[in-house]
């Protein structure tokens, strides 16, 4: 009985023992074995479409950044440089001509204007010559009516003695010398009259001329007055040239962005590696027509891995970015690498997923959740690049 006895108390002490060295040994420390080797993986697209020509890697081989990765069809691209050169050749050519019409079109517009300020002046003293010589022509006019008037009266009176005379002439009251002089004398007055009248029809004839300079001159005037407003647009034609050599301006640095956009789809016809990695994922084979944007294959680069390690909400209470950790890689054989925390997730994995967990329905069941935490290696840990993406791990973060 006694025996019994000690035989269970041995086995209670043991297993005391044991429990106490468990958790001394798990203490201040948090693993997980929902963890798995993350790195940077690049979907290489075209960015142009065309044909493909060349294909320089294949699945699986390490490239350096710039290395050549696909090669399209070139020749479409240069016909496009070299016609984008052309229109941009045009641009500049047009650009220069419209520069130069700004000094030729100030100086122009400013001479119009000294040139028909200069007509206008000439143009109202030729009116005004003409009004003064229509005064004159007027003046004439009257003159030559009055004198027609005064050979008027006197023909009359002339003709008015001649009938007198000419009664006693009959009767030898009077000589016919004295009857023959006053008639000549009568015929005097009659050619005077129509001198008389011949001088009023041209002074008549010299209105009419005068008239026709005054509306001469005044039209000359109004085509000058014409001519200033037209050149007195300078400001505005200046303004139109140097807006169209602003326009052309524009279309040279629309063509110079033509230009760059093509040289460097010419670029684009090249695909090389963004980084040092290892190529994945190749779907492509020459004379295969791709579009822009379309995947050709994946980047691998290995030089940049992590762990993106999932614990329980309920291990976060003291973990902390910065704090140790080991992993051990399953691929590996139970190698253990080291590193430390790096970044704790904003979110849990739940949210992430395609379809997140909708708890509104009154059906709640709590679920312990999973947060992602992200483990970076410390440096040498990795240099053969055996960790790769995908690979299973264990890790345990050191709390204390």
């Amino acid at each position: 009985m006694k025996s019994r006895i000690r035989i269970i108390a041995a086995v209670l002490v043991v297993g005391a023992v044991g429990l106490g060295m468990w958790f001394w040994l798990t203490a201040g420390r948090e693993s997980t074995d929902d963890a798995q080797v993350d790195a940077p993986v690049t979907q290489i697209a075209a960015r142009v479409g065309g044909t493909i020509t060349k294909v320089a890697v294949s699945d699986n081989q390490r490239v350096e950044a710039g290395d050549v990765l696909v090669e399209l069809d070139r020749r479409d691209f240069e016909v496009a440089v070299d016609k984008v050169r052309a229109e941009l050749a045009d641009a500049e050519a047009s650009a220069i001509a419209a520069r130069s019409n700004v000094p030729i079109t100030s100086t122009t517009a400013a001479s119009n204007v000294t040139t028909a300020r200069g007509s206008i002046v000439q143009a109202q003293g030729g009116v005004a010559a003409a009004e003064r010589e229509l005064d004159a022509a007027r003046a004439r006019l009257t003159t030559a009516q009055a004198r027609v008037r005064e050979a008027e009266a006197t023909a009359a009176k002339a003709a008015r003695d001649v009938e007198r005379l000419r009664g006693l002439l009959a009767k030898d009251e009077v000589s016919q010398q004295q009857f023959d002089t006053l008639v000549a004398a009568a015929d005097a007055q009659k050619a005077g009259l129509d001198s008389a009248r011949s001088q009023v029809a041209e002074a008549e004839a010299g209105i009419r001329v005068a008239e026709s300079k005054v509306v001469q001159a005044r039209a000359g005037a109004e085509q000058a007055h014409a001519e200033l407003q037209a050149a007195e647009t300078a400001p505005q034609q200046v303004s139109m040239t140097k807006a169209r050599a602003a326009a052309a301006d524009a279309r040279v640095q629309q063509a110079r962005a033509n230009l760059a956009q093509a040289e460097l789809n010419l670029q684009y016809a090249t695909v090389k590696a963004p980084a040092r990695g290892v190529i994945s994922k190749k779907s492509l084979n020459p004379g295969q027509v791709v579009q822009p944007g379309q995947p050709l294959l994946a980047l691998v680069q290995l030089d940049e891995v992590w762990v993106t390690a999932n614990f329980k909400e309920t291990q976060l209470r003291d973990m902390r970015a910065g704090q140790r950790a080991t992993f051990k890689v399953d691929a590996l054989g139970g190698r253990s690498f080291s590193g430390k925390v790096d970044s704790i997730a904003g979110a849990t994995g739940a949210r992430f997923s395609l379809l997140p967990p909708e708890n509104a329905t009154g059906n709640f069941v709590k679920i312990v959740q999973r947060v992602p935490v992200k483990i970076v290696l410390d440096s040498g840990q990795d240099p053969e690049h055996l960790l790769r993406p995908g690979l299973s791990v264990t890790p345990t973060v050191y709390t204390n």
